[in-house]
C-alpha cells in the first residue's frame, strides 16, 4: 500500500463513520432505501429488478427477497410489462413510500448542513470527484 491509498482509505473510513448515524437512516435497511431512491429518481419511469441487480450489485435472490419485502411494506409496485409479459416493472409506490420520504428528507437535510460547511465550488468538486471514484469502483470490480 502506499501512503496516498492509506490517505483514501482512511478518508472513505473516516467519513462513512462519521455519516452513519441510525438517527438519520434507521427506518429502512439499507438495501431497500437505495432500491427507493433509484427508483425516486427515475420516476416516473419503472425498471425491472435485473436494472436494479444492476445499479446496486446485488445478486438476483437479495433482489428477489428485498423486492418482496418491498412490496409486503407497500414501498413499492410491481407489474407485468405491456410490451414484454416476461419482464416485470417496479415503480415506487408514492403513496405507500412514507419512511423512505422522512428518511429521505433527513439524508437531505443532512447532505445541506455538511455541504454548507464547506465553500461551493468545494462541493461541486467533491460530487464531480466522488461520482469518479465510483465510476473507477465500477470498473476494477468489473
Amino acid at each position: 500500500m502506499t501512503a496516498v491509498t492509506e490517505l483514501l482509505l482512511d478518508s472513505y473510513l473516516r467519513f462513512s463513520t462519521a455519516i452513519s448515524n441510525e438517527r438519520v437512516v434507521s427506518e429502512l435497511p439499507y438495501n431497500e432505501a437505495l432500491i427507493c431512491n433509484l427508483l425516486y429518481r427515475r420516476f416516473p419511469q419503472t425498471c425491472t429488478a435485473t436494472e436494479l441487480c444492476d445499479q446496486t450489485r446485488m445478486q438476483k435472490s437479495q433482489m428477489a427477497r428485498t423486492l418482496n419485502e418491498m412490496e409486503e411494506k407497500r414501498l413499492i409496485v410491481r407489474s407485468r410489462s405491456r410490451e414484454d409479459r416476461r419482464q416485470v416493472a417496479v415503480a415506487l409506490n408514492r403513496e405507500g413510500a412514507d419512511a423512505f420520504f422522512r428518511q429521505h428528507s433527513r439524508t437531505l437535510a443532512l447532505v445541506q448542513a455538511i455541504s454548507e460547511k464547506m465553500a461551493p465550488d468545494r462541493v461541486q468538486a467533491l460530487a464531480r470527484l466522488l461520482d469518479e471514484a465510483a465510476d473507477a469502483a465500477r470498473e476494477v470490480l468489473g
